[in-house]
């Protein structure tokens, strides 16, 4: 017998527990707007127009990737609601790359992770937000295509005329320090986008042109005057020297503000000579005061943080959502929840998850929140985790499961048919509180489809095509949950939670 043939006697047209990763799975992004929410979505999602933070805790497999995707989705609903109030989406969930960088600059060979993660700081997290904010503005002013639906979140080239001139200065020293793309040479890509903010730079060559015009005045005064001889002895160089002395110095200047800056941004690779290139370019005056990140502290992150969310505003954004997810996932972490300790910790900052304008929704595995029970009054009087909507554990009752399951299995109707319910799956001595009372013991999503895609399996290779059998008995699910739990079980306490 065939799972096909079962699924279509109870009017599905495939099966809906065959994915178990949100991101990758067709049928949830047709549920993703259909009402079919984890109990504590309101908690978490907050009101777009007023943006909060939730620190949630879940077990592998508890649905975090899925509220991603879900906050992702409503919150596009609403920018296309709302064009003049919008919400920008940071999705700061592919930490690869910057740890790659960060372990090239501050870890030494062959040593442990831990100790390498345990000198990332708070900075760290902002020059990675920065850095994915201002890529993406770029890659939206610098894409010659027609913007795509997806601008929801997308900067629109028609707004540029509504930038300021602080605006655009403020949006190419963003990009000089954090655009980070492999499309593009950095400097061709800083050029493009200078020219598409139509910002001249003329200023920024005033000192080679003096340079280049006491140069080319003496060799045409002395070659006027047959006096070419002349360069043999010291006093023609001195006064060229002094031609190119202001030109000298403003290079000298940005190197050493170039390769301090490099040190400092920890996270992406900044070539020193490139990043000096870019910064000559600017008019000597635009740089004054303005913040760089050039020492290992965080208030000149949250003064270009504010920049940020200033250009933003100008694009018709009004605040700010930070997508935390995947944070087990990097190689340098691999799973390990004290290398995840060391890379969270410092982001538990009030400060920093409170500030003006931006939410960030922390998705974060079940494994790092046992630190938190070891943690001092000091921590939790910086951090304050009781004004950050706090989930300790993401938890789906046995009524919850039975209530996805049943949305996945009519979202798979053949017909629309709001009575299907896998409860008709089962033979009639298997009463709803029971089922319920089964499923509840699989804790999560992820274990919930494997084991109906496995039980489904089991059922059906139990009977043949000519002999069908359209419900499940009891043995058959007892069993199956047995084996379940068991594999269950062994792979907790070979690889921590499941």
């Amino acid at each position: 017998m065939k799972v096909q043939q079962f699924l279509e006697h109870h009017g599905i047209n495939q099966n809906p527990f065959s994915q178990e990763d949100a991101q990758t799975d067709p049928l949830f992004q047709k549920l993703c707007s259909d009402g079919t929410f984890h109990p504590a979505w309101d908690k978490i999602y907050g009101d777009p127009s007023t943006p909060s933070t939730a620190v949630v805790f879940g077990e592998k497999g508890s649905g975090k990737t899925a509220l991603r995707l879900q906050i992702v989705d409503h919150t596009a609903k609403y920018n296309r609601e709302n064009p003049d109030h919008r919400v920008f989406i940071i999705n700061y969930d592919d930490f690869n790359p910057f740890l790659d960088s960060f372990n090239e600059k501050v870890g030494w060979p062959g040593a442990r992770p831990e100790k390498t993660l345990s000198k990332w700081r708070l900075w760290d997290h902002i020059d990675c937000i920065l850095s994915l904010a201002t890529t993406n503005i770029v890659d939206d002013i610098l894409d010659s295509k027609p913007p795509k639906d997806a601008g929801s979140f997308q900067v629109s080239k028609g707004k540029i005329a509504s930038l300021t001139r602080t605006n655009k200065r403020d949006l190419l020293l963003l990009a000089s320090f954090y655009d980070r793309s492999s499309d593009l040479a950095q400097q061709h890509r800083w050029a493009s986008l200078r020219r598409a903010l139509a910002v001249p730079n003329w200023k920024s060559f005033c000192d080679f042109t003096i340079g280049l015009v006491v140069t080319l005045v003496l060799f045409g005064i002395l070659a006027q005057t047959s006096s070419l001889n002349q360069f043999g002895r010291p006093w023609p160089w001195f006064i060229v020297l002094a031609g190119w002395a202001p030109w000298i110095w403003h290079q000298s200047k940005m190197a050493l503000l170039a390769w301090k800056t490099s040190r400092q941004i920890r996270v992406l690779d900044r070539p020193v000579n490139q990043l000096r290139s870019i910064l000559a370019n600017f008019d000597p005056k635009d740089l004054i005061g303005q913040p760089i990140p050039a020492r290992d502290r965080s208030d000149d992150r949250y003064e270009l943080l504010t920049k940020l969310q200033n250009i933003l505003e100008a694009f018709g954004f009004d605040s700010i959502c930070v997508l935390v997810d995947r944070v087990d996932e990097p190689h340098l972490i691999n799973g390990s929840p004290e290398r995840m300790k060391a890379l969270l910790w410092s982001m538990f900052d009030n400060k920093f998850l409170k500030h003006a304008g931006i939410g960030f929704k922390l998705l974060l595995p079940i494994e790092v929140s046992f630190y938190l029970t070891r943690e001092d009054k000091e921590f939790y009087e910086r951090s304050r985790l009781d004004k950050q909507n706090l989930i300790r554990t993401l938890e789906w009752t046995g009524e919850s499961l039975f209530d996805l399951a049943n949305d996945r299995a009519r979202a798979c109707a053949i017909s629309p048919d709001p009575s299907i319910s896998i409860k008709k799956w089962f033979e009639e001595s298997i009463n709803e509180p029971e089922l319920v009372s089964t499923l509840s013991r699989l804790r999560v999503p992820r274990h919930l489809f494997k084991f109906l895609h496995r039980l489904l399996v089991e059922h059906c290779h139990r009977y043949t095509d000519e002999s069908p059998r359209w419900t499940i008995n009891r043995e058959t699910l007892q069993s199956s949950l047995a084996v379940y739990m068991r594999d269950l079980e062994a792979y907790d306490r070979g690889l921590g939670t499941g």
